[in-house]
């Protein structure tokens, strides 16, 4: 264990679990902000929600390889330790960030981890349901790996509330069943995504664009914007507006970037994510999509991921 400052540094479980046993006997609540670093505005908002709602708050930094596939970019990932740390001291001075966990892979993975599924060793979590359509048609291991990931924090942490943001939709929904399944006293918050001001959803992927990319990567998000409008436009006709209808709207915004390239788009059940044939007034929907834009500087494409909420 080591102090920057203000915050502590832990690296090991046995060390967030003595942190957190002295947060159980002083009656204080822990909150928790699990994130793979490369931090940046939208993953502040969440640090600032949990430090308002919690007398004690906790961020993890790691990037978990059982949520990336042999082909993904696991190596290329951003790790930013120094600057994450920086950003965390210099933020929040008023209230600060109690203890930031920094674990080791060998800390997470007892057994060791390989990126093949089929060679993987030890106890790993599935979520049957959520975690098999939209993202998870082409990255089939990702959820799985995310919830191993975050059932290890949440017992390692044990925290009173736990904080994700919009952005990655299909994610909290995992997260909320994962939690309300296997019975874990941990209240899952949900914040609203935060966006450069161009509209494009702050990622820690932005890092692989340039300016001029990011600029007209805003499109997926102009693109989005206009599938609302026209869910607001039309609904109040008929109470319910025909998805296949909406994914167009969408689509053909995308598409003015010939260089785009869109993976998916999806009109979804906001509690089950199942695809749905009409939005209907009162149920709502969650419109995500997945767009492919040139990297800076590469030949590869960076994959970004955003959504919007109709009521």
């Amino acid at each position: 264990m080591t102090v920057s400052n203000k915050i502590t540094i832990l690296r090991t479980v046995q060390q967030v679990r003595q942190w957190r046993a002295q947060s159980f006997l002083n009656g204080q609540t822990v909150g928790f902000v699990p994130t793979m670093g490369a931090l940046h505005a939208g993953h502040c908002s969440l640090v600032s929600q949990s430090l308002t709602e919690n007398d004690k708050t906790i961020v993890s930094i790691f990037v978990n390889p059982s949520q990336f596939a042999p082909h993904e970019d696991l190596e290329a990932y951003p790790r930013t330790l120094d600057r994450d740390l920086e950003i965390l001291e210099l933020q929040f001075r008023e209230k600060h960030v109690d203890a930031v966990f920094v674990p080791k892979i060998s800390e997470m993975y007892p057994n060791g981890i390989v990126l093949d599924v089929s060679k993987q060793k030890g106890a790993f979590v599935t979520v049957h349901g959520s975690s098999e359509q939209l993202e998870g048609v082409t990255r089939p291991q990702f959820f799985r790996g995310v919830a191993t990931v975050v059932t290890k924090l949440l017992n390692i942490v044990q925290p009173t509330r736990i904080y994700f943001g919009q952005k990655d939709a299909q994610q909290c929904v995992v997260i909320k069943n994962l939690v309300r399944d296997l019975i874990i006293d941990t209240e899952v918050r949900v914040m609203p995504t935060m966006r450069e001001s161009n509209g494009l959803a702050m990622s820690s992927r932005n890092e692989y664009l340039s300016q001029e990319m990011k600029d007209r990567s805003s499109v997926i998000y102009k693109a989005l914007k206009a599938g609302s409008a026209f869910y607001n436009e039309n609904v109040a006709k008929e109470d319910k507006v025909s998805a296949s209808e909406l994914i167009s709207t969408i689509k053909k915004v995308i598409e003015k970037e010939k260089a785009f390239e869109i993976e998916y788009i999806a009109v979804s059940h906001p509690d089950s994510l199942e695809d749905l044939e009409y939005v209907e007034l009162g149920t709502g929907a969650v419109v995500s999509c997945a767009v492919k834009v040139p990297k800076e500087n590469s030949t590869e494409k960076a994959r970004l991921i955003d959504n919007i909420i109709l009521d």
